[in-house]
This record gives C-alpha cells, structure tokens and sequence, in this order.
C-alpha cells in the first residue's frame, strides 16, 4: 500500500514527459511522423546547401545575404529568360523536346527525395521500375498524341499503323508488365514502405507526366496559348517577388513564410497588365497564332493559316464609368485579348497555390527545394511547380470555350473507314445539305 503512491507520481511523471515531448514536436509533426522516421530509417533530406557559383560569390561578396540572393535571383532570373526566348526562336518541334526534358527532370527531382527517404532499407528495382512506370505513361500519352496530329504519317508507314491500332493494348501491357514485377519485388517486412513507395510514383506521374501532356495539347493549338500562360506565370513569380522584396509586410501564408499579400496584390495587377499587352503583339503574327500542323509533303511542322476571328482586331465599346476615366467612347483590340485577361488572373490568383502546395511538400519532408539545379531558384520543379497547374487550366479552357470540331481531323477518320462506310456517310451528309438548303435537290444531283 506504501508504494501505490509511489507508483502514481511515476506515472505521472512519465505522462508529463510524454506530454511534453509530443509538445516540441516541429511544425504541426505528429506521432505518425515520428514513426514514419524510424521505418524510414532515419530522418528526412537536409536541406540543400548554397550551391551560387563561385564568381558570383565573389562578386557579390560586399553585399548583405538578402541583397545577394536578390542579384543571384535576378541574373540567374534573366538568363533563363533569355533562354525561353531561345527555345520560341527555334519552333515547336525544340519546344516540344524541352518539355520531354523538364517532365523528365521534375519527375528525377522528386522519385530522388523518395530515394533519400527510403534508400536505407535498399528497396529492390525501386529505381528500375520508377523509371519504368515513367516510360509506360510517356509511351501511352505520346503514342495518343503521334496518332491524333500525325494521322497521315502514320497510315503511311506499315509498322506505324500496326502500332496506332494496337497502341492502347500494347501500353496496357507494358503497364501489367511493371505492375507483376513490382508485385514480386515485395520483400518482408518492408511490404507497408514498398507501398508507400508505389503511391509515390503514380502520383508523381500524374502530376508531371500528364500535365507535360497537356502543355503539348495547348502548343498544338497555337504557339500563343503556350507561350502567353507560360509568361504570365513568370511575370507573376517575378512581380510578386518584386513587390514583396520593397513593399511587403504583411505574411500570406504560413507555408511560405515570404510570401506577402503587398507581394500576391501587385503581382496580380501586373500580370494582368502584362498579359494584355503580350497578347496583343502577339496576335498580330500568324508564327504565334496558327495551329501547329504537320506537313505531310515537306514532313516537317507548318504553322500558316488564315488567323481566326480570335486574331483579329474588334471594335469594342467602354462601359460609361469608365468613358470618363479614360476619355474613350470604343477601343479596338483583339478577342483573345479577353481570354488573356482570364487567363493572367487565374496565374496569378489560382497559379500561386501550386507554389504553395509545392512548399507544403519540401516542408513535409524538411527540404528547402527540390533539388539544387539553378542557383538562387533550386530544382527545376521549383520553377515549374506553378506551371503544371497553369497546364490543366488552358487545356481546360480551350475545350470549354475555344476549340470547336476540327474538319481536317474528321477527314482524317472518314479516309480510313471501309469504302461502303465511306459511302453511307457521303449520302447521309448529302441528304442533310439537301435538307438544309445548301445543296440542289437529290434528283438533280
């Protein structure tokens, strides 16, 4: 009886602690967490260490670090600006393979931040079927993509055709193929953290690899719906960073800690601003606004048409508020002028929580960026993070309000039909012209 209330101080003693510890753990970190750590193996990444060149080190060596990071940012910022330019200069079919590069760079980016957390129990043909699953997914979507815009080519060729009709079968298998092997990759013991490891890589495939294939879809449209979101994403990054570096002071989100509403508001209005004025030099060339086609004669991608009524400057008239602010009763733009202005207000208001959700994740995992590929900015998938999201919303866009049926597609499927199926169309559309008034009666034709 003497030691019962011995045994309750301990007790208590032991909860307080418990307590206590569960108390200190960092930013939101639960007891799952913790366990998640001693299955992994030990604790997550570290962050990445400073990784600015040498010469810029040295040159900037009299300067505080934000003022540093502020010229690092920028030079670095106006390099890869220049090189986006490069990349528009050289045409579609270059644009296309840095895509191809970028998907394939983000989805190396964050397979290897699973790699550091699980590589301490050496996890068999993790790796391997990785990048395995990443070739299945890129052959199915770019197999559909080959079929869809170069129809003719494929019909042309015998082992192409064989492989367009038989494209979804193929990928389908080579999908189970990966999904037996990692079936028998399972070891003991490990079962829970190979699974992890699964769910890993198919959400990363769904979000890298298909938005990289919509990106592909929008550039087929017309270079401008690839080359306008894409901009307006940079500009909003830049102009957020710029009103916030001078004029923020109040914290937007407790994910990133820099990111101010000064910063997030100005950033707006000048994206918006910048999407208009972009839209509106290049609406005027046909390079920018024609679809992307392939040219069957030269065999190369052609981009000539007749601009759509979306390219065409229109009269339009100002709203009386506005007519004595601005002085103007009518003001002539481009259609896709408007569409710009949705399109620069979603980067700016809906783009940025890709950002976010970006640094939700290196929180979770206790990096500071995905990888350290450009110095002031991290990993590629730093810089595109917002990107993707921009990706989905265009491709969306395009099919709600902009792209009607494509006669030259039609044509296409119509030219591959047996003959009689061939027939039964034509009579079938001839009669609904008749119909309508458009062509002569069916016994004078």
């Amino acid at each position: 009886l003497q030691r019962v209330p011995a045994l309750c101080l301990v007790k208590l003693f032991v909860s307080n602690l418990q307590e206590s510890e569960s108390e200190n753990k960092l930013d939101g970190e639960t007891a799952s967490d913790s366990e998640s750590k001693s299955e992994f193996g030990g604790s997550p990444p570290v962050p990445t260490s400073d990784d600015t060149p040498e010469v810029l080190n040295r040159a900037l060596s009299n300067l505080s670090s934000r003022w540093k990071n502020w010229w690092v940012r920028g030079i670095l910022t106006l390099a890869m600006i220049t090189f986006f330019f490069i990349i528009i200069y050289l045409g579609p079919m270059v644009l296309m393979t840095i895509v191809m590069c970028v998907q394939i760079k983000c989805f190396h980016e964050i397979i290897t931040i699973g790699y550091n957390v699980y590589h301490s129990y050496d996890l068999p043909w993790f790796r391997t079927l990785s990048w395995y699953f990443l070739l299945c997914v890129n052959y199915f979507f770019y197999g559909e993509t080959v079929t869809d815009y170069f129809f003719t080519l494929v019909q042309r060729e015998e082992p192409l055709r064989i492989l367009s009709k038989y494209h979804r079968f193929i990928s389908f298998t080579l999908y189970l193929t990966g999904f037996c092997m990692f079936v028998l990759s399972l070891v003991k013991k490990h079962y829970r953290l190979q699974f992890y490891m699964f769910g890993w890589t198919h959400v990363t495939l769904l979000i890298v690899v298909t938005q990289s294939h919509l990106i592909i879809h929008n550039l087929f449209e017309g270079m401008i719906w690839f080359i306008v979101p894409i901009s307006c994403v940079i500009c909003n990054d830049i102009m957020a960073y710029m009103f916030g570096f001078f004029f923020g002071r109040t914290p937007l989100i407790k994910l990133s800690p820099k990111k101010t509403w000064e910063g997030f508001i100005g950033g707006f209005f000048a994206t918006v601003l910048f999407g208009l004025l972009l839209s509106y030099v290049m609406s005027g060339y046909r390079c920018f606004t024609c679809p992307v086609e392939f040219n069957n004669d030269t065999n190369s991608f052609t981009v000539d048409c007749e601009p759509s009524e979306l390219f065409q400057l229109q009269e339009y008239n100002i709203p009386l508020v506005l007519q004595s602010v601005v002085g103007w009763k009518t003001v002539r733009m481009y259609p896709f002028q408007i569409h710009s202005i949705a399109l620069s207000t979603f980067a700016s208001l809906i783009g940025p929580f890709g950002g976010f959700f970006a640094s939700g994740f290196k929180r979770a995992f206790k990096i500071k960026d995905f990888a350290n590929t450009i110095p002031g900015h991290g990993g590629i998938m730093d810089r595109f993070d917002c990107q993707y999201l921009m990706a989905t919303f265009v491709n969306v866009y395009i099919a709600s309000f902009i792209r009607g049926p494509n006669p030259s597609k039609l044509i296409q499927q119509f030219l591959t039909l047996r003959p009689d199926q061939q027939l039964h169309i034509f009579n079938t559309l001839k009669a609904h012209l008749v119909d309508k008034g458009m062509l002569g009666s069916l016994e004078d034709a």
